[in-house]
């Protein structure tokens, strides 16, 4: 069967009324193949690279697409984050602990997948080199404090992301994700500081308003960039 893309570049089978239906077969298929096989091999390099290898920078396109890009782009970084975390256990990690961020560490390689899936291979962005080379895997504090910050940055690309999304189905689908990454922000600050209030603390939730922070990607790249090797640029990203 032949196929054809929509205006914001996205695979549709002829017919399709719903481009979103593709998406979230390859969502559904992604997340069942993940649990029936087990884990998924990380896009990303572990981040042992040479500090001084160079890699070619990656432009994150244009309209949707490149949003999609952004998405996919902070999707690589979590999920090599976590799955070097599983691979190298802190000293001191619990059982409990350990599963919670084995969950984490599947979601985010579920989403990942999904994005690569989605994404036409003549507009998506290579698999990024990250650069984790600021982070002690052997320390709680170190790895728990660096996954605080992804969660918390990935929520508020999410929210800032969602107002530049012009097709409302993919809209959608990026409101289910950051939901997940939501939950993924509460269940490590609860690690961090079990039994308070900081779940859904001050810093990122509005007392004010109960709205969670919302950043721009002009806000977002140039702190995921320090934990990524691949220069990034968004130049073209709808403002």
């Amino acid at each position: 069967m032949s196929k054809q893309q929509n205006e914001s570049g996205l695979t549709m089978l002829p017919g399709q009324l719903e481009p979103v239906m593709v998406g979230r077969r390859l969502f559904l298929r992604y997340a069942g193949a993940f649990a029936a096989g087990g884990a998924i091999l990380a896009s990303c390099k572990e981040g042992q690279e040479n500090p001084t290898t160079v890699t070619a920078p990656v432009d994150l396109g244009t309209g949707d697409v490149g949003i999609l890009n952004y998405a996919f782009a902070l999707e690589q970084l979590e999920a090599a984050f976590y799955t070097q975390v599983i691979a190298t256990p802190y000293s001191g990690m619990t059982d409990a602990e350990k599963a919670v961020l084995t969950d984490i560490r599947d979601h985010e390689i579920i989403h990942r997948e999904f994005f690569k899936a989605a994404i036409p291979a003549a507009s998506r962005i290579g698999d990024l080199t990250p650069n984790f080379t600021s982070i002690n895997f052997g320390d709680r504090a170190s790895v728990l404090g660096t996954a605080k910050a992804f969660e918390d940055l990935g929520v508020s690309a999410y929210n800032g992301a969602g107002p530049l999304i012009v097709n409302v189905d993919y809209l959608a689908l990026a409101g289910k994700i950051v939901s997940v990454e939501a939950r993924h922000a509460a269940a490590i600050r609860d690690l961090l500081n079990p039994k308070s209030a900081d779940f859904a603390g001050d810093d990122v939730v509005a007392p004010t308003t109960g709205l969670d922070v919302a950043n721009k990607p002009a806000v977002v790249l140039p702190i995921a960039q320090k934990y990524v090797r691949t220069p990034i640029t968004a130049t073209n990203l709808p403002k």
